[in-house]
């Protein structure tokens, strides 16, 4: 933390002044403030956040989307989706993590905030390719890691590990085509084995 870093209680208050009832948790861990919101509050506290005069996130660093259904402790509503945010407010000197949860597990989707920070075009478009969270008011929702024609979302905790179809470039027909997996699934870490004292260790 700099000499000129904001203190992360003081961003705490500011947020949660700032949000009002919109703030369904909030804590800091680790020097840095992350605040949860209900899905129906997430663009408009996007905007409060950007705008405020105790906030000022002029900027969005980052966006990410986490998939929550195999975390042995689950989450606190049941959830599955979350939406990250990382904010950065440049004329304060402060950041912040804003989270949201998808209340559809089958069909997730959020607002964008396109409109907000324009840096979350790009940010939405993999949250969308990976985990197939749709963001609603997005103006070019489309893949942008995997292609066109690919099946599933790959970050998701069920998705398979040899994925749901093949590519390749067929010689004959002279273009790409898929085809179903040929890829056998196998264990391709060594397994070690030792003797009972190895190293004369019991």
């Amino acid at each position: 933390m700099t000499a000129f870093s904001v203190l992360p209680e003081t961003t705490r208050d500011a947020v949660v002044a700032a949000l009002g009832n919109k703030v369904l948790r909030v804590s800091i861990a680790f020097g840095e403030v992350t605040v949860h919101v209900a899905e129906a509050d997430y663009h408009g506290a996007a905007l409060v956040l950007r705008d405020t005069l105790g906030c000022k996130f002029e900027q969005l660093i980052d966006l990410c989307a986490v998939d929550y259904s195999e975390y042995s402790d689950g989450t606190p509503d049941g959830l599955r989706f979350c939406v990250v945010c990382h904010l950065l407010s440049v004329s304060l000197n402060q950041r912040l993590r804003l989270k949201v949860y998808a209340t559809d597990d089958s069909s997730p989707m959020l607002p964008s905030v396109t409109d907000v920070w324009s840096g979350a075009n790009w940010f939405e478009r993999e949250a969308f390719d990976l985990y197939g969270i749709v963001f609603d008011g997005h103006n070019d929702l489309r893949r942008i890691l995997t292609d066109y024609g690919f099946v599933g979302h790959p970050f998701r905790k069920d998705f398979p590990r040899t994925g749901h179809v093949e590519m390749r470039y067929d010689e004959e027909l002279g273009r790409i085509i898929y085809q179903p997996i040929t890829i056998e699934d196998r264990e391709t870490a060594p397994r070690v084995i030792r003797e009972a004292n190895y190293g004369g260790l019991q």
